[in-house]
């Protein structure tokens, strides 16, 4: 279905070009001024330089040209040569008439060349709990993950765990300081290792902190963990046993918690899963002349004349022949090539990250692992803080493990719904679960993910103001008075969308006939603030018009079967923006 942005434009541009200037001119937008207009054009300003006269003698001739339009109410130029547009009321039904008909997607085309893209959102851990740090990475993925497969293409999603350094080392080392009778750590052994593990998580995630802290005391600990690392990461099968088991408990528990945030993988690939393409990756960089030796290491050089900073090196090996980080994520994206061949892969990744991945990215190029067209997209997010300003923090100053924030907040709604309403505990419960759960997300996609924001609870988990537990107020009020129509009335077989009775019933049904170009737009700039940004001007229009009308007691009743089937598409787009943004909305709040 075409934007009704473009609609408009086409017709300006037509009565531009019909009276002899550019069609270029006639590209019409939002207006800045809606207590005027709908939509604007301000190409006669511009054109005015071109044809050497008065921008107003040109948005005069396409105001008279307008008049009359069956697209426009009204098209008036303004000195000293704007054109405002106001919208047909019948035009902008039939509009939105097609929009309801079209049950799935109402009226948002799907891509016309799907693609193949890659997002790697997660990187946590194994072995270490989820913490706030990794919220914003899962969130911020997870909706352009469904974003872009709403709008067509293939998405896959990959947690690419980290499960391959020195934390593998110093897990197994002290394992074995507590429980050296294991037969992982008796290189003669040749039977079948136990299926089950020799720890649960409790004790895993009380196994690494140990571990660290007694290598940054004991130096023979550490070297200790380092072999332990070589001889892992060198095929020793003991320790390929134990890493499996360490990734079974670990990857149970990190599901568990991503569930809870209604984030999921279709890939659960790790470090790990790279590691067989290393030495074929760094074989051909040597062949073909990119990579070579420095100071012990061996790097390709990533700097282009055009840069205004130094771009160190790209680091394949260290001294000792070891990996790092860059040689991981290098052949992972050799692996990627090679089994899902992506036109695009997303990286949702701090921002402080950026010069690491442009290191990346280039080396990626430069040595041929990416074909030219295959975008590599770095889309790095800020800082979540607390109220004083500084990154989000324990009252004790410590990181907060993400289910125990998930929790407070889910807690903190549950008193207030508690407060606002009596209801069963149980089903207050489940109804703060999800409500919460908009608090967390919206309060976080809400903010343009580049830019740092203040994790404040008491204003996440408001009912008032632009939040999650506003939108599904919104929705839920919609439902409501729905189930009142439903009960009270029948539709009548003819009952359509009408054209607007007032000035507020006709904001709503613009705000809906922008929908499909909202989408559109937020996935091409990858910007889930943008479907924030829109559901809140949706809540907020339907909001007025419900004070301003009386749905349920409307004479009229086609009028008021109007209203209802204007209610249902308001219900569906606010469900669908929601639903790409990962949460839901109650039946009741």
């Amino acid at each position: 279905m075409e934007k009704i942005l473009d609609i408009i434009s086409k017709e300006v541009m037509e009565a531009m070009k019909a009276n002899g200037y550019d069609e270029k001119y006639g590209k019409v937008t939002l207006s800045n001024r809606p207590d005027l207009c709908e939509y604007q054009c301000n190409g006669a300003m511009a054109a005015a330089k071109e044809y050497k006269c008065a921008p107003f003698l040109i948005s005069d001739k396409i105001a008279q040209s307008l008049a009359g339009n069956r697209l426009f109410a009204s098209a008036e130029s303004v000195k000293p040569g704007f054109l405002n547009l106001k919208i047909n009321p019948d035009y902008l039904a039939a509009y939105l008439q097609e929009m309801e008909s079209d049950r799935e997607r109402l009226g948002c085309d799907k891509c016309k060349e799907p693609k193949t893209i890659m997002i790697d959102y997660g990187g946590p851990n194994v072995a270490k709990p989820l913490h706030v740090g990794h919220l914003r990475s899962a969130i911020i993925g997870e909706s352009v993950k469904r974003i872009g497969r709403f709008m067509g293409h293939h998405m896959i999603g990959d947690v690419h765990l980290g499960d391959w350094g020195l934390q593998m080392g110093l897990i197994i080392t002290e394992l074995k300081e507590r429980k050296p009778d294991l037969v992982y750590f008796d290189d003669k052994y040749e039977g079948e290792y136990p299926k089950e593990p020799p720890f649960n998580i409790s004790e895993l995630e009380e196994i690494y902190p140990t571990a660290s802290g007694k290598s940054k005391e004991d130096e023979a600990y550490k070297e200790e963990a380092m072999t332990a690392t070589y001889e892992l990461q060198h095929g020793r099968k003991g320790y390929g046993a134990l890493l499996n088991h360490i990734l079974e408990v670990s990857v149970s528990d990190l599901k568990r918690n991503y569930e809870n945030l209604n984030v999921s993988f279709e890939l659960w690939k790790g470090e790990s899963d790279a590691q067989p393409f290393i030495p074929g990756m760094v074989q051909k960089m040597k062949d073909d002349g990119f990579a070579y030796i420095s100071e012990g290491a061996l790097v390709v050089d990533v700097k282009e004349e055009t840069d205004a900073k130094e771009v160190p090196p790209c680091m394949i090996l260290k001294s000792d022949g070891a990996s790092l980080y860059n040689t991981t994520d290098l052949a992972t994206i050799v692996w990627r090539m090679q089994e899902y061949h992506p036109d695009k892969i997303i990286y949702v990744v701090d921002k402080r990250q950026e010069l690491y991945f442009t290191q990346v990215f280039r080396c990626a190029r430069k040595t041929g692992l990416v074909k030219p067209e295959t975008e590599l997209k770095f889309l790095g997010f800020g800082t979540m803080n607390g109220k004083d300003g500084k990154p989000f923090k324990t009252r004790e100053g410590g990181v907060m493990r993400l289910e125990h924030l998930v929790s407070e907040i889910n807690e903190e709604m549950y008193r207030k719904i508690a407060d606002n309403h009596t209801v069963e505990e149980a089903e207050g419960r489940k109804t703060a679960q999800v409500v919460a759960l908009s608090a967390i997300k919206y309060g976080d996609l809400s903010n343009q993910a580049s830019k740092d924001y203040i994790f404040d609870i008491e204003r996440f988990t408001s009912f008032e103001g632009n939040t999650g537990p506003y939108i599904l107020y919104t929705i839920v009020r919609i439902k409501s008075i729905l189930r009142n129509y439903q009960a009270e009335k029948t539709m009548p077989e003819q009952a359509r969308i009408l054209p607007a009775h007032s000035d507020s019933e006709k904001a709503l049904m613009s705000e809906l006939s922008r929908f499909n170009g909202m989408m559109e737009n937020a996935f091409a700039e990858t910007a889930p603030h943008k479907v924030c940004a829109y559901i809140y001007d949706l809540a907020n229009a339907f909001n007025h018009f419900y004070h301003e009308t009386n749905i349920m007691k409307e004479p009229d009743a086609m009028v008021q079967a109007g209203y209802i089937r204007l209610l249902e598409l308001t219900k569906r787009v606010l469900e669908l923006c929601i639903d790409v943004l990962g949460f839901e909305a109650p039946e009741r709040m």
